[in-house]
């Protein structure tokens, strides 16, 4: 069981009651957040410790909200005598609930505050309470505790009494008492055959179930009709019901609410009777929860990235991408002219099939690739060739002009190799340096 927030992490666990009470008379210490609520040194109600400061009683008890000569006696076991493991405090606080009915005893809940925190021992200790989601089905064992002074003319008991009853279910409580006499605020518990009640504790004081090792307090002594009455069960508020506003009060150091669950199918819900409405749906409202898991299963659907794939389509700037545009001015031949600066490319092979005219090219800047190998190697011309002049083309003359030879002299056909000359068998290109300046000779036959 997981404790809430605010808790008192030993609420509900008395250190002397390690066994099932069933006797009459309860030991020393077997319910050491009962308390006695006494003007004038008489004891008129009972009530339980929730916290250091804090008890929770009935409303009834209170016919004014003043605390004068209110005393709360803790650790008692005896009404008379000596108490040696007694506390007693003063009440600074009466708080009866705000809805309280005194004709219909709905709301019959109260808070006190006293004067000053105690010291918890074995004999004093606090109960807890029951959370707002506890249930308690009909069968429920619980116990109600006591010093069975409840206004009637009964031997009042000079020790703390206990009684074990099982609880009763609202339905069933409903046909006992009358259709409408028992509200959602109420908690029935007792015997169908009567011989135990209520009557045999106090009015305000607790009705406590064990689960867990806990003692958890489900209801506050209300109202019931004579004592231990077959068919006629006790009548107690129900604690569940009342969370919010015990915290509420209690701003600090909040008493421990914990939450008791019933196993097993609730009987009560089989029982009807003249005029008792029919059983709420509470399996629909269980199964509310996965239904509305369903929406948003099918809003998930509703998220939808179908939306964003119908906005594919309407960015249609896809065709109107100025792109396609750029693809048809591509083929315009204005753009050619800007290709000329590919002859500056020196990586490029000069086409050596040129005709046999030797016309010596207009590009005069063409920067001698340095990069290529020398082939130093002239192949020797045939014995039966002589060497020529070369004829000149007066169109191509270079800048500047090359130096006509004399007639006296005649241009060797084997020319002698020289630094960055690249022959061929059939065509020659030779790249001459002459005055600082590069000349080229294009192609030269060696027929």
């Amino acid at each position: 069981m997981k404790l809430p927030t605010g808790v008192i992490g030993f609420c509900g666990q008395p250190k002397l009651n390690t066994r099932i009470v069933g006797g009459q008379v309860a030991p020393v210490g077997s319910w050491p957040w009962q308390v006695s609520l006494q003007r004038s040194g008489f004891h008129f109600c009972g009530g339980s410790l929730i916290n250091s400061q804090w008890v929770l009683t009935a409303a009834h008890c209170f016919q004014t909200s003043t605390p004068t000569g209110l005393t709360v006696n803790l650790g008692l076991q005896s009404l008379q005598g000596s108490n040696p493991n007694a506390v007693s405090r003063t009440v600074t606080q009466i708080i009866n609930h705000p809805n309280y009915n005194s004709g219909t005893n709905d709301n019959d809940i109260c808070l006190l505050q006293l004067s000053s925190p105690v010291t918890f021992t074995s004999y004093i200790s606090p109960v807890c309470l029951a959370a707002s989601d506890s249930t308690f089905y009909s069968g429920v064992n619980s116990w109600v505790t006591g010093w069975g002074n409840i206004g009637m003319s009964l031997p009042s008991p000079q020790n703390l009494m206990e009684v074990e009853v099982p609880v009763v279910g609202n339905r069933q409580c409903n046909c006992n008492y009358g259709v409408g006499r028992i509200t959602d605020n109420m908690i029935c518990a007792g015997l169908s055959a009567g011989g135990k009640d209520s009557c045999q504790g106090d009015s305000g004081g607790p009705m406590v179930s064990k689960q867990n090792g806990r003692w958890i307090q489900a209801g506050v002594v209300s109202f019931g009709e004579g004592c231990a009455e077959p068919n006629l069960p006790g009548v107690y508020a129900r604690v569940s019901q009342y969370q919010t506003w015990i915290n509420s009060q209690i701003s600090s150091n909040q008493p421990g609410f914990m939450t008791f669950t019933s196993t097993g199918t609730n009987s009560d819900l089989s029982v009807n009777c003249t005029g008792l409405p029919p059983v709420p749906t509470t399996t629909t409202t269980t199964t509310l929860p996965t239904t509305t898991n369903h929406p948003i299963n099918t809003t998930l659907p509703a998220i939808l990235t179908r939306t964003t794939n119908t906005t594919l389509p309407t960015t249609t700037n896809g065709p109107t991408n100025t792109n396609h545009t750029i693809n048809t001015t591509l083929p315009t031949t204005p753009t050619r002219p800007t290709n000329t600066t590919r002859p500056t490319n020196t990586n490029h092979t000069i086409n050596t099939t040129l005709p046999t005219t030797p016309t010596r090219p207009t590009n005069t800047t063409r920067p001698t690739n340095t990069n290529h190998t020398i082939n130093t190697t002239v192949q020797q011309p045939p014995p039966d060739l002589q060497t020529q002049p070369i004829q000149q083309t007066p169109t191509t003359q270079l800048t500047p002009p090359v130096q006509q030879p004399q007639p006296d002299q005649q241009t060797p056909r084997c020319i002698q190799p020289l630094p960055n000359v690249r022959t061929h068998r059939d065509n020659t290109l030779f790249t001459l340096k002459h005055s600082n300046l590069e000349s080229i000779i294009h192609y030269m036959n060696l027929n």
